[in-house]
């Protein structure tokens, strides 16, 4: 089981070297290789997403990725930004479909913005489409408008498209992960005004005709990130856009009590798949022992799991991670009075104890 290791920059080698610690503790044979990616491969070898680490991720099982990004680097050049290595590795790797869960464990109900009867039992999975989309969209750049509004004005410029394939693909994606959960899948879309996302709707419906057995609703993506704060509870499945999903998926987060609890998958359809925490690289926190190392252990999990073929030992890892929150440990994003607030390493240390 070849796995390249992507620590990246701010918390990413931290929270990763957790990682790495409660994979080991499991008593599995893993090839581990580390490589430089975004600011630290580009102070490196002047570029986010050098050569050798982008062969090292094509001849890998599984990725296992940090973060990436520091205020620092806003001034270069786009394509030499910390974020155009993630954004390379999903084109390079075809890596199309994304697996984000919202979890809401017991034992953090109180830690969630919303009342503690809208989040006890959450388990939604957002399923968000990564290659297509406006960020990867041709064409797109700056100009001189010729018309509009205010002709001869600069004006930017990004192109929205999907194909009929890719809906295709990560529609079934979402179905087949229905049929193992509660078998209910929500596309969300804006047909009303968009015609790629009038197609997209169209495609869906057309693909769930292969799946009587799961019942498919369509909301308009407004619509759903009211819904996601009213009544969490009513998804299951929700299936996006690259755009919609990033943001919905960062708003279901904070159901749960903090983004770092939420871990993340980004799979090809070889199961090939880049394994990382939802959030950033918080370079403000970099450094200080106190990021919460969890979404990344259970991203490992996922790993395991989805890419790795060893889902007994991702179950072991999530037990843990449920008996370390049980006996009351906290980063300092979930921490409540009358918990015991503990590090980044700390956090490690006492999953890899509930593994033992």
């Amino acid at each position: 089981m070849k796995i390249a290791v992507l620590p990246g920059d701010g918390i990413g080698p931290e929270i990763t070297a957790e990682a790495i610690k409660v994979l080991q503790a499991l008593g599995l044979k893993f090839e581990l290789e580390t490589a430089p990616v975004g600011g630290a491969a580009y102070e490196a070898a002047g570029h986010p997403l050098p050569e050798a680490t982008l062969n090292l991720a094509k001849a890998s099982d599984a990725i296992l990725f940090g973060a990436v990004g520091d205020w620092k680097y806003d001034q270069l050049d786009r394509p030499l930004r910390p974020e155009q290595a993630i954004l390379g590795l999903r084109k390079a790797l075809s890596l199309f479909a994304n697996f984000r869960p919202a979890i809401c464990y017991e034992q953090l109900v109180d830690a969630s913005s919303l009342k503690p009867e809208l989040v006890a039992g959450l388990d939604i999975l957002i399923i968000r489409e990564l290659t297509g989309d406006i960020y990867f969209g041709q064409p797109r750049g700056r100009r001189t408008a010729a018309d509009g509004h205010f002709p001869g004005a600069e004006e930017a410029f990004d192109t929205m498209r999907y194909s009929r394939p890719e809906i295709e693909r990560i529609a079934r994606v979402a179905f087949e992960a229905a049929r193992k959960r509660n078998k209910k899948v929500t596309s969300v879309d804006k047909a009303n005004v968009l015609e790629t996302f009038q197609l997209w709707k169209d495609v869906v419906a057309e693909v769930h005709r292969d799946y009587p057995d799961v019942a498919l609703d369509h909301m308009y993506v407004d619509n759903a990130a009211m819904q996601l704060v009213k009544a969490p509870k009513a998804f299951d499945v929700i299936v996006t856009g690259n755009m919609f999903g990033d943001i919905l998926s960062d708003e279901a987060s904070m159901l749960t009590g903090s983004i770092g609890m939420l871990p993340s998958a980004s799979l090809n359809d070889k199961k090939q798949g880049l394994y990382e925490p939802s959030h950033g690289s918080a370079p403000d926190i970099a450094g200080k022992g106190v990021a919460n190392p969890l979404a990344t252990i259970l991203s490992a999990a996922m790993m395991l799991r989805f890419s790795l073929g060893q889902p007994e030992a991702a179950d072991r890892i999530e037990a843990a991670v449920k008996q370390v929150l049980a006996q009351g440990l906290r980063t300092p994003d979930i921490y409540s009075a009358g918990t015991t607030k503990v590090g980044t390493v700390q956090m490690g240390d006492a999953v890899v104890n509930a593994l033992r």
